[in-house]
């Protein structure tokens, strides 16, 4: 009964997760592909807010996206942790923090893939338009099913407090980054 049970759950999971793409990219076929998608969309040099129905595509319906603060005086928080609709809402709140533009640059990264899961540790420049700048580490969680890469969770944090990105993430590594291997 368990495991009918258990099987039903992941049944009513996958089809509640399929959606219908009408992403015109091969972005979601690979690892690589699809986090550098999501990670251009979030840039907008222009000060254009990206499409946010196509950006949606790139996550499931309940990915989660969290940012890891430095506690200080400017940050009396240690973390934050959102929705993807949440993130989607304060993308269109801070629309004009967003139409005066933020470009981020990536610096590094690293994948590991095992099985249809993968991490991605991407380094990144960030500039926004009062001219503050970043350096730190986005972390990518994603699943593969459906024929296609899923990020299921984003965890980022930058170097405000000091540390430096270690070289290893400064550099490109990839670990069999396309399909999972079965």
């Amino acid at each position: 009964m368990k495991n009918l049970t258990v099987a039903l759950f992941l049944l009513a999971c996958r089809l509640s997760f399929a959606q219908t793409t009408t992403t015109d990219t091969l972005a979601v076929h690979s690892i690589e592909g699809i986090v550098n998608q999501g990670f251009e969309m979030l840039s907008n040099i222009n000060g254009d807010i990206s499409n946010l129905d196509r950006m949606r595509e790139l996550y499931l319906p309940d990915a989660r996206f969290t940012i890891l603060y430095h506690p200080n005086d400017s940050f009396p928080v240690a973390y934050e942790s959102v929705s993807l609709n949440e993130f989607f809402e304060y993308m269109k709140e801070e629309h004009e923090y967003y139409e005066k533009g933020f470009v981020q640059y990536e610096i590094g990264k690293v994948i590991n893939e095992y099985n249809g899961i993968a991490n991605v540790f991407q380094s990144f420049y960030a500039k926004d338009s009062d001219n503050e700048e970043a350096r730190g580490i986005s972390s990518y969680q994603l699943i593969y099913f459906d024929d296609r890469w899923w990020i299921s969770d984003v965890l980022w944090t930058a170097n405000t407090n000091g540390v430096k990105i270690p070289e290893k993430y400064l550099t490109n590594q990839k670990d069999n980054a396309t399909k999972p291997t079965r």
